[in-house]
């Protein structure tokens, strides 16, 4: 079994930071691309930003400039420091990897739970 537990949502105001966390649990064997989707109500799910195991990354161009996405490969964590929240960034965020599990030769597309970002004065 594969986790992937997320944290450090909450409410912010306009202009204001967070970070988000991504720590991935279980037998793992190697992790690929590890990245951050987000879904805002009434809208589908976007991909945000995306880390390969190499240290590639790419973003969204809404947020190209304002967040980073970085990870700890020895932790299989992936962060996303989100800067300059507008109301529109409000969405739950999602973390997502490409895991492969130990013991097998096929990787998973495993997801969290979810957290909310909630921008708002």
């Amino acid at each position: 079994q594969v986790q992937l537990v997320e944290s450090g949502g909450g409410l912010v105001q306009p202009g204001g930071s967070l970070r988000l966390s991504c720590a991935a649990s279980g037998s793992i064997f190697n992790i690929n691309a590890m990245g951050w989707y987000r879904q805002a109500p009434g809208k589908q799910r976007e991909l945000v930003a995306v880390a390969t195991s190499g240290g590639s990354t790419n973003y969204a161009d809404s947020v190209k400039g304002r967040f980073t996405i970085s990870r700890d490969n020895a932790k299989n964590t992936v962060y996303l420091q989100m800067n300059s929240l507008k109301p529109e960034d409000t969405a739950v965020y999602y973390c997502n990897a490409d895991v492969l599990p130990g013991g097998t030769w096929r990787y998973l597309d495993a997801w969290g739970q979810g957290t909310l970002v909630t921008v708002s004065s």
